[in-house]
Protein backbone atom coordinates (compact mmCIF):
# COMPACT_ATOMS: atom_id res chain seq x y z
CA UNK A 1 0.00 0.00 0.00
CA UNK A 2 1.37 3.43 -0.92
CA UNK A 3 1.91 6.26 1.55
CA UNK A 4 -1.11 8.02 0.03
CA UNK A 5 -3.30 4.93 0.52
CA UNK A 6 -2.08 4.59 4.11
CA UNK A 7 -2.99 8.21 4.81
CA UNK A 8 -6.43 7.88 3.21
CA UNK A 9 -7.16 4.74 5.24
CA UNK A 10 -6.08 6.40 8.47
CA UNK A 11 -8.15 9.51 7.77
CA UNK A 12 -11.20 7.32 7.03
CA UNK A 13 -10.74 5.51 10.34
CA UNK A 14 -10.33 8.77 12.22
CA UNK A 15 -13.39 10.27 10.54
CA UNK A 16 -15.48 7.35 11.72
CA UNK A 17 -14.28 7.75 15.30
CA UNK A 18 -14.73 11.52 15.16
CA UNK A 19 -18.27 11.13 13.82
CA UNK A 20 -19.22 9.00 16.81
CA UNK A 21 -17.60 11.53 19.16
CA UNK A 22 -19.43 14.50 17.57
CA UNK A 23 -22.77 12.87 18.28
CA UNK A 24 -22.34 13.75 21.96
CA UNK A 25 -19.98 16.74 21.71
CA UNK A 26 -20.77 20.43 21.95
CA UNK A 27 -19.27 22.92 19.43
CA UNK A 28 -15.95 23.17 21.28
CA UNK A 29 -15.75 19.38 21.25
CA UNK A 30 -16.16 19.49 17.49
CA UNK A 31 -13.03 21.62 17.21
CA UNK A 32 -11.25 19.22 19.56
CA UNK A 33 -12.19 16.30 17.32
CA UNK A 34 -10.72 18.02 14.27
CA UNK A 35 -7.52 18.86 16.16
CA UNK A 36 -7.19 15.27 17.39
CA UNK A 37 -7.31 14.11 13.78
CA UNK A 38 -4.60 16.62 12.91
CA UNK A 39 -2.32 15.28 15.61
CA UNK A 40 -3.02 11.64 14.74
CA UNK A 41 -1.82 12.00 11.13
CA UNK A 42 0.86 14.61 11.89
CA UNK A 43 -0.95 17.25 9.82
CA UNK A 44 0.43 20.78 9.80
CA UNK A 45 -2.79 22.71 9.15
CA UNK A 46 -6.56 22.57 9.49
CA UNK A 47 -8.60 24.68 7.06
CA UNK A 48 -12.22 25.57 7.81
CA UNK A 49 -13.90 27.40 4.92
CA UNK A 50 -17.62 27.83 4.31
CA UNK A 51 -19.03 25.60 1.57
CA UNK A 52 -16.14 23.08 1.84
CA UNK A 53 -15.48 20.21 4.23
CA UNK A 54 -12.93 20.63 6.99
CA UNK A 55 -9.53 19.79 5.45
CA UNK A 56 -6.11 18.96 6.88
CA UNK A 57 -2.70 19.42 5.23
CA UNK A 58 -0.23 16.52 5.41
CA UNK A 59 3.19 16.95 3.73
CA UNK A 60 1.74 19.75 1.65
CA UNK A 61 -1.28 17.70 0.49
CA UNK A 62 -4.82 18.79 1.44
CA UNK A 63 -7.03 15.94 2.67
CA UNK A 64 -10.78 16.62 3.16
CA UNK A 65 -12.37 15.12 6.23
CA UNK A 66 -15.48 13.03 5.75
CA UNK A 67 -18.22 15.31 6.99
CA UNK A 68 -20.01 17.52 4.48
CA UNK A 69 -19.49 21.19 3.63
CA UNK A 70 -19.40 23.57 6.59
CA UNK A 71 -21.46 26.68 7.09
CA UNK A 72 -19.90 29.92 8.33
CA UNK A 73 -21.95 29.82 11.54
CA UNK A 74 -20.74 26.26 12.23
CA UNK A 75 -17.14 27.45 11.92
CA UNK A 76 -17.70 30.40 14.25
CA UNK A 77 -19.54 28.22 16.79
CA UNK A 78 -16.62 25.78 16.84
CA UNK A 79 -13.69 28.24 16.88
CA UNK A 80 -14.79 31.41 18.72
CA UNK A 81 -15.10 29.67 22.13
CA UNK A 82 -11.45 28.60 21.83
CA UNK A 83 -10.24 32.20 21.51
CA UNK A 84 -9.13 34.31 24.49
CA UNK A 85 -11.20 37.44 25.21
CA UNK A 86 -8.92 39.88 23.34
CA UNK A 87 -9.07 37.75 20.18
CA UNK A 88 -12.85 37.47 20.38
CA UNK A 89 -13.05 41.26 20.56
CA UNK A 90 -10.70 41.60 17.59
CA UNK A 91 -12.85 39.27 15.52
CA UNK A 92 -16.05 41.03 16.56
CA UNK A 93 -14.63 44.52 15.85
CA UNK A 94 -12.38 43.88 12.84
CA UNK A 95 -13.41 40.50 11.41
CA UNK A 96 -9.97 38.94 11.92
CA UNK A 97 -8.10 37.53 14.92
CA UNK A 98 -4.89 35.59 15.60
CA UNK A 99 -4.36 33.60 18.76
CA UNK A 100 -2.69 30.53 20.19
CA UNK A 101 -4.71 27.67 21.67
CA UNK A 102 -3.71 24.76 23.87
CA UNK A 103 -5.63 21.51 23.45
CA UNK A 104 -6.62 19.10 26.19
CA UNK A 105 -3.53 16.94 25.59
CA UNK A 106 -1.21 19.96 25.80
CA UNK A 107 -0.73 20.31 22.03
CA UNK A 108 -0.60 23.95 20.92
CA UNK A 109 -2.13 25.51 17.83
CA UNK A 110 -2.14 28.91 16.11
CA UNK A 111 -5.63 30.03 15.12
CA UNK A 112 -6.37 32.63 12.46
CA UNK A 113 -10.10 33.35 12.40
CA UNK A 114 -11.19 35.66 9.59
CA UNK A 115 -14.04 36.38 7.21
CA UNK A 116 -14.34 35.50 3.53
CA UNK A 117 -17.36 36.16 1.33
CA UNK A 118 -19.10 37.58 4.37
CA UNK A 119 -18.78 34.46 6.54
CA UNK A 120 -16.31 33.15 9.14
CA UNK A 121 -13.39 30.95 8.11
CA UNK A 122 -10.35 29.68 9.98
CA UNK A 123 -6.80 28.48 9.33
CA UNK A 124 -5.34 26.54 12.24
CA UNK A 125 -1.69 25.48 12.40
CA UNK A 126 -0.25 22.94 14.78
CA UNK A 127 2.65 24.33 16.81
CA UNK A 128 5.56 22.00 17.61
CA UNK A 129 6.09 21.13 21.26
CA UNK A 130 9.89 21.29 21.04
CA UNK A 131 12.14 23.94 19.51
CA UNK A 132 14.13 22.14 16.77
CA UNK A 133 17.90 22.22 16.63
CA UNK A 134 19.10 24.26 13.65
CA UNK A 135 21.07 21.25 12.39
CA UNK A 136 17.83 19.26 11.96
CA UNK A 137 16.13 21.70 9.56
CA UNK A 138 18.04 20.69 6.44
CA UNK A 139 19.49 24.17 5.93
CA UNK A 140 23.13 24.74 4.88
CA UNK A 141 25.44 24.73 7.92
CA UNK A 142 26.61 28.30 7.23
CA UNK A 143 23.20 29.51 8.48
CA UNK A 144 24.51 28.91 12.01
CA UNK A 145 26.73 31.99 11.60
CA UNK A 146 23.61 34.17 11.85
CA UNK A 147 23.30 33.24 15.52
CA UNK A 148 26.87 34.47 16.16
CA UNK A 149 26.45 37.96 14.73
CA UNK A 150 27.10 40.55 17.47
CA UNK A 151 24.63 43.16 16.17
CA UNK A 152 22.56 44.27 13.18
CA UNK A 153 19.28 43.32 11.55
CA UNK A 154 18.86 39.80 10.18
CA UNK A 155 15.79 39.26 7.99
CA UNK A 156 14.41 35.82 7.10
CA UNK A 157 12.20 36.00 4.00
CA UNK A 158 9.96 33.46 2.34
CA UNK A 159 6.37 32.76 1.35
CA UNK A 160 3.69 31.78 3.86
CA UNK A 161 4.33 28.31 5.25
CA UNK A 162 8.00 28.20 4.24
CA UNK A 163 9.34 27.65 7.76
CA UNK A 164 10.53 31.19 8.55
CA UNK A 165 9.23 31.06 12.13
CA UNK A 166 10.88 27.69 12.68
CA UNK A 167 14.23 29.02 11.43
CA UNK A 168 13.95 32.05 13.73
CA UNK A 169 13.17 29.79 16.69
CA UNK A 170 16.10 27.50 15.87
CA UNK A 171 18.48 30.48 15.70
CA UNK A 172 17.22 31.66 19.10
CA UNK A 173 17.75 28.14 20.42
CA UNK A 174 21.37 28.16 19.15
CA UNK A 175 22.02 31.34 21.14
CA UNK A 176 20.10 30.04 24.17
CA UNK A 177 22.11 26.81 24.30
CA UNK A 178 25.50 28.50 23.74
CA UNK A 179 25.55 32.03 25.16
CA UNK A 180 24.62 34.02 28.25
CA UNK A 181 22.30 36.55 26.60
CA UNK A 182 19.08 38.39 27.34
CA UNK A 183 16.65 37.52 24.54
CA UNK A 184 13.25 39.17 24.02
CA UNK A 185 10.86 37.72 21.43
CA UNK A 186 7.77 39.61 20.23
CA UNK A 187 5.26 37.37 18.46
CA UNK A 188 1.65 37.25 17.31
CA UNK A 189 1.02 34.66 18.61
CA UNK A 190 3.88 32.83 20.37
CA UNK A 191 4.57 29.69 18.34
CA UNK A 192 7.62 28.07 20.00
CA UNK A 193 8.02 28.18 23.77
CA UNK A 194 11.67 28.60 24.80
CA UNK A 195 13.09 27.39 28.10
CA UNK A 196 15.69 29.44 29.97
CA UNK A 197 18.98 27.64 29.30
CA UNK A 198 22.20 29.68 29.27
CA UNK A 199 20.17 32.70 28.20
CA UNK A 200 17.15 34.38 29.76
CA UNK A 201 14.32 34.38 27.22
CA UNK A 202 11.32 36.69 27.58
CA UNK A 203 8.44 36.00 25.19
CA UNK A 204 5.88 38.74 24.58
CA UNK A 205 2.60 37.87 22.85
CA UNK A 206 0.78 40.63 21.01
CA UNK A 207 -2.77 41.03 22.29
CA UNK A 208 -1.92 39.33 25.59
CA UNK A 209 1.22 41.07 26.87
CA UNK A 210 1.32 44.14 24.60
CA UNK A 211 -1.13 45.87 22.22
CA UNK A 212 1.01 45.90 19.06
CA UNK A 213 4.51 45.38 17.65
CA UNK A 214 5.76 49.02 17.79
CA UNK A 215 4.69 49.48 21.43
CA UNK A 216 6.26 46.17 22.45
CA UNK A 217 9.46 46.84 20.50
CA UNK A 218 9.92 50.26 22.12
CA UNK A 219 9.40 48.68 25.54
CA UNK A 220 11.89 45.89 24.75
CA UNK A 221 14.63 48.42 24.02
CA UNK A 222 14.30 49.67 27.61
CA UNK A 223 14.82 46.14 28.98
CA UNK A 224 18.54 45.92 28.06
CA UNK A 225 18.21 42.97 25.64
CA UNK A 226 21.11 41.53 23.68
CA UNK A 227 18.84 39.86 21.10
CA UNK A 228 15.39 40.95 19.93
CA UNK A 229 13.13 38.75 17.80
CA UNK A 230 10.32 40.50 15.93
CA UNK A 231 8.02 37.76 14.66
CA UNK A 232 7.05 39.76 11.58
CA UNK A 233 7.69 43.31 10.38
CA UNK A 234 4.17 44.27 9.35
CA UNK A 235 4.23 48.06 9.33
CA UNK A 236 6.63 50.98 8.75
CA UNK A 237 6.86 51.89 12.43
CA UNK A 238 7.99 48.39 13.40
CA UNK A 239 10.55 48.39 10.57
CA UNK A 240 11.86 51.82 11.61
CA UNK A 241 12.35 50.80 15.25
CA UNK A 242 13.94 47.46 14.24
CA UNK A 243 16.41 49.30 11.98
CA UNK A 244 17.31 51.69 14.78
CA UNK A 245 17.82 48.79 17.20
CA UNK A 246 20.07 47.01 14.69
CA UNK A 247 22.17 50.16 14.29
CA UNK A 248 22.56 50.74 18.04
CA UNK A 249 24.16 47.47 19.03
CA UNK A 250 21.33 44.92 19.26
CA UNK A 251 21.03 41.74 17.23
CA UNK A 252 17.52 41.90 15.74
CA UNK A 253 16.02 38.83 14.04
CA UNK A 254 12.80 39.17 12.05
CA UNK A 255 10.83 37.78 9.11
CA UNK A 256 9.08 39.08 6.00
CA UNK A 257 6.86 37.57 3.32
CA UNK A 258 9.16 37.75 0.26
CA UNK A 259 10.78 35.44 -2.29
CA UNK A 260 14.44 36.41 -2.66
CA UNK A 261 17.13 38.66 -1.16
CA UNK A 262 16.55 41.62 -3.51
CA UNK A 263 12.76 41.60 -3.07
CA UNK A 264 13.19 41.42 0.71
CA UNK A 265 15.25 44.61 0.78
CA UNK A 266 12.94 46.29 -1.74
CA UNK A 267 9.90 45.37 0.36
CA UNK A 268 11.42 47.00 3.45
CA UNK A 269 12.05 50.29 1.63
CA UNK A 270 8.75 50.21 -0.27
CA UNK A 271 6.83 50.00 3.01
CA UNK A 272 7.48 53.74 3.44
CA UNK A 273 6.13 56.76 1.52
CA UNK A 274 8.15 57.63 -1.58
CA UNK A 275 9.66 60.74 0.00
CA UNK A 276 11.15 58.67 2.84
CA UNK A 277 12.44 55.70 0.88
CA UNK A 278 15.87 57.14 0.13
CA UNK A 279 16.45 57.82 3.85
CA UNK A 280 15.27 54.31 4.72
CA UNK A 281 17.67 52.80 2.17
CA UNK A 282 20.55 54.60 3.90
CA UNK A 283 19.40 53.16 7.24
CA UNK A 284 19.02 49.70 5.73
CA UNK A 285 22.55 49.89 4.35
CA UNK A 286 23.84 50.62 7.85
CA UNK A 287 21.66 48.23 9.87
CA UNK A 288 21.37 45.07 7.74
CA UNK A 289 23.75 42.29 8.72
CA UNK A 290 22.26 39.45 6.68
CA UNK A 291 19.26 38.57 4.54
CA UNK A 292 18.17 34.97 4.08
CA UNK A 293 15.21 33.60 2.15
CA UNK A 294 13.84 30.08 2.08
CA UNK A 295 11.10 28.00 0.51
CA UNK A 296 9.99 24.41 0.99
CA UNK A 297 10.47 21.98 -1.91
CA UNK A 298 8.67 18.64 -2.40
CA UNK A 299 11.05 15.91 -1.32
CA UNK A 300 11.57 12.69 -3.26
CA UNK A 301 9.77 9.98 -1.31
CA UNK A 302 7.50 12.38 0.56
CA UNK A 303 7.84 15.34 2.87
CA UNK A 304 9.45 18.69 2.15
CA UNK A 305 12.95 20.13 2.36
CA UNK A 306 14.04 23.80 2.46
CA UNK A 307 15.92 25.52 -0.35
CA UNK A 308 17.46 28.82 0.69
CA UNK A 309 19.57 31.84 -0.21
CA UNK A 310 21.82 33.91 2.04
CA UNK A 311 23.51 37.29 1.66
CA UNK A 312 25.97 38.28 4.35
CA UNK A 313 25.83 42.05 3.95
CA UNK A 314 29.23 43.65 3.32
CA UNK A 315 30.61 46.84 1.84
CA UNK A 316 29.53 46.10 -1.74
CA UNK A 317 25.95 45.18 -0.81
CA UNK A 318 25.64 48.32 1.33
CA UNK A 319 26.62 50.48 -1.65
CA UNK A 320 24.08 48.75 -3.89
CA UNK A 321 21.35 49.24 -1.25
CA UNK A 322 22.17 52.93 -0.89
CA UNK A 323 21.96 53.43 -4.67
CA UNK A 324 18.85 51.21 -4.97
CA UNK A 325 20.79 49.04 -7.41
CA UNK A 326 19.30 45.84 -6.01
CA UNK A 327 19.69 43.98 -9.31
CA UNK A 328 23.40 43.66 -8.43
CA UNK A 329 22.79 41.83 -5.15
CA UNK A 330 22.66 38.41 -6.81
CA UNK A 331 26.22 38.94 -8.04
CA UNK A 332 27.16 40.23 -4.59
CA UNK A 333 26.08 36.90 -3.10
CA UNK A 334 28.61 35.07 -5.27
CA UNK A 335 31.33 37.62 -4.47
CA UNK A 336 30.85 37.15 -0.70
CA UNK A 337 30.69 33.36 -0.79
CA UNK A 338 33.78 33.15 1.39
CA UNK A 339 31.85 34.97 4.12
CA UNK A 340 29.04 32.39 4.03
CA UNK A 341 26.75 33.76 1.30
CA UNK A 342 25.18 31.36 -1.22
CA UNK A 343 22.61 31.65 -4.01
CA UNK A 344 19.23 29.96 -4.23
CA UNK A 345 20.53 28.05 -7.26
CA UNK A 346 23.52 26.72 -5.30
CA UNK A 347 21.13 25.49 -2.62
CA UNK A 348 18.88 23.81 -5.22
CA UNK A 349 21.87 22.19 -6.94
CA UNK A 350 23.07 20.71 -3.65
CA UNK A 351 19.60 19.27 -2.95
CA UNK A 352 19.51 17.68 -6.42
CA UNK A 353 23.02 16.20 -5.97
CA UNK A 354 21.97 14.68 -2.65
CA UNK A 355 18.94 13.06 -4.29
CA UNK A 356 16.47 15.01 -2.16
CA UNK A 357 14.55 16.83 -4.91
CA UNK A 358 13.84 16.23 -8.60
CA UNK A 359 16.05 18.03 -11.12
CA UNK A 360 13.03 19.23 -13.13
CA UNK A 361 11.36 20.64 -10.01
CA UNK A 362 14.55 22.48 -9.08
CA UNK A 363 14.84 24.06 -12.54
CA UNK A 364 11.15 25.03 -12.46
CA UNK A 365 11.56 26.81 -9.12
CA UNK A 366 14.95 28.48 -9.78
CA UNK A 367 15.15 32.28 -10.00
CA UNK A 368 18.02 31.91 -12.52
CA UNK A 369 17.43 28.57 -14.35
CA UNK A 370 20.42 28.99 -16.63
CA UNK A 371 22.71 29.32 -13.60
CA UNK A 372 21.24 26.16 -12.07
CA UNK A 373 21.72 24.26 -15.33
CA UNK A 374 25.39 25.28 -15.28
CA UNK A 375 25.80 24.19 -11.66
CA UNK A 376 24.26 20.81 -12.41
Amino acid sequence: MSGTDDLDALVTELNSAAGQKRATDDDTGRLSAWLEQMVAVNASDLLLVGGAPASIRVDGRLVPLAEGPLGGDEIADAVVPALPPHARRMFQDHGIADSSFRGKDGARFRINLHRERGRPAAAIRRLPAVVPALSTLGLPPTIEALSRLPRGLVVIGGPTGSGKTTTLAALVNEINVRDERHIVTIEDPIEYEHRHLRSVVEQVEIGVDAPDFPTSLRAALRQAPDVIVVGEMRDPETIRIALAAGETGHLVLSSLHTTDVASTIARLADSFPAERQNTIRQELAMALAAVMTQTLMPKIGGGRVPASELLMVGYGARQHIRRNALQHLHQEITITRKHGSFTFEESLAELVRRGLIERAEAINRAHHPEELERLL
